[in-house]
């Protein structure tokens, strides 16, 4: 199963340090990410591979949103297959 994040928030020295650390501690593997810094605001796109994770998808999704807590950015999970169908036309 593969997952969508998405990191939005002032722009400061370990934002995505903490983010990639908690994806590995869970299995979660990096399949592509983009990054943009934009008048001082990060805005961060992964692409994630959940299948290695023995956490249940909720279990993941709350422990993003510890880190959002301490990171002080919103972050977003969203299932691959929900995206997709949000998205079509």
């Amino acid at each position: 199963m593969k997952g969508i994040i998405t990191v939005l928030g002032k722009d400061k020295v370990g934002i995505i340090a903490k983010v990639c650390l908690f994806l590995s501690e869970n299995g979660i593997n990096i399949l592509d990410i983009s990054q943009t810094i934009v008048q001082g605001y990060l805005n961060m796109v992964m692409i994630v591979d959940l299948s290695g994770s023995k956490a249940p998808f909720d279990e993941i999704y709350a422990g993003l949103k510890k880190v959002e807590e301490e990171i002080g950015a919103q972050i977003l999970l969203q299932r691959e297959d929900i995206f997709d169908s949000m998205h079509r036309i």
